[in-house]
């Protein structure tokens, strides 16, 4: 009769271990691996990724993701190509080079429709309209920072005086330069956080100037899309509800970001990377965007390649249609 009891109780054991567990064993072991590297480290530049790790939205489409920190040592493209990385977000103009150089990479959404881009320039340096600026000293960064504000010089037959441009934006506040290139959702920031009144500046934004170029878009390379084209879109689904969640939820987003620049060991400001979350909705979501996330327009994209074969960063364009892959997996705001 013990002997009955104790298989009884081993029997219900084992049954109420396999009631409770299979369901999550199952659910992890059907998750598929991938990996993906922003351009730079943690920042709210990259809110949506971060949150989508964090509340489990990579998870809920199926994927079990690592983050990648990037960096100025650490190019995304690089990571791509060496199959470091199934993923990656960098600029449009970037992606445009690397592929009409050969690396056979595909864009799978574009995040950001809007530039961020701009130049600032102090009203008592007497600019106040784009004509003020000629004859002036400018300060520009170099690589694909410098292929709009040339674009623009171009376009308005300015002539400035270039001076390459540092990590800081101290040269202009000291007024060792009349204008500053500037990212809305970050430098431009520092600007005002230095003691200038918005009200004191002047900005151009070369979204207004027909010189958008939009930024930070989800890449992989083309054999990582055909191997698995559904993890690839699921990426892209996932990363773009994470956006949305961190747009309805600042508090929460941006404290997931600080936890990330913590783990990181990255100086960590909450104002700031409020002040860049509030932007990037901006340049995500911008007024004309009718809700939708994640496509690349075909006119910002041939835009963009026509000013690089311009300028001779590229001897051919290649088509879009062998650029851009829609996953139609866009969701509405």
């Amino acid at each position: 009769m013990r002997n009955n009891y104790t298989y009884i109780f081993f029997v219900c054991v084992i049954l109420t271990l396999f009631l409770l567990t299979p369901s999550d064993a199952i659910v992890e072991k059907s998750l598929k691996k991938a990996s993906f590297i922003p351009q730079w480290s943690p920042q709210a530049q990259f809110a949506g990724y971060y949150v989508a790790l964090e509340k489990g939205i990579y998870k809920k489409y199926g994927i079990d993701l690592t983050i990648i920190s990037g960096g100025p040592d650490r190019h995304p493209t690089d990571f791509l190509k060496n199959k470091k990385a199934d993923f990656a977000t960098f600029w449009l103009s970037t992606a445009i080079q690397r592929s009409s150089g050969g690396i056979k990479i595909i864009n799978i959404g574009q995040i950001i429709q809007k530039s961020a881009l701009m130049l600032v320039a102090k009203k008592a340096s007497g600019i106040k309209t784009y004509t003020d600026i000629n004859n002036k000293k400018v300060s520009i960064w170099e690589g694909d920072f410098a292929i709009q504000p040339h674009a623009f010089f171009k376009k308005y037959n300015l002539n400035v005086k270039i001076i390459p441009q540092s990590y800081s934006v101290n040269l202009f506040l000291r007024g060792g330069v009349d204008a500053v290139s500037a990212m809305l959702y970050n430098e431009y920031h520092t600007i005002i956080n230095s003691g200038l009144d918005p009200d004191e500046l002047t900005t151009f934004f070369y979204y207004d100037y027909g010189l958008n170029f939009p930024e930070d878009g989800i890449y992989t390379l083309e054999d990582t899309f055909q191997k698995d084209p559904e993890v690839s879109c699921a990426f892209v689904k996932a990363s773009i509800e994470g956006w949305l969640y961190a747009f309805s939820h600042p508090q929460e987003a941006t404290d997931i970001v600080l936890k990330s620049m913590t783990q990181a060991k990255i100086p960590a400001n909450r104002m700031h990377q409020k002040w860049m979350l509030e932007k990037m909705k901006e340049l995500i979501l911008p007024e004309n965007s009718q809700g939708n996330i994640g496509v690349l327009k075909q006119s910002d994209y041939e835009l963009v390649a026509q000013e690089l074969k311009k300028v001779g960063l590229i001897k051919a364009i290649p088509l879009f249609k062998d650029f851009h892959r829609k996953c139609n997996s866009h969701v509405q705001k």
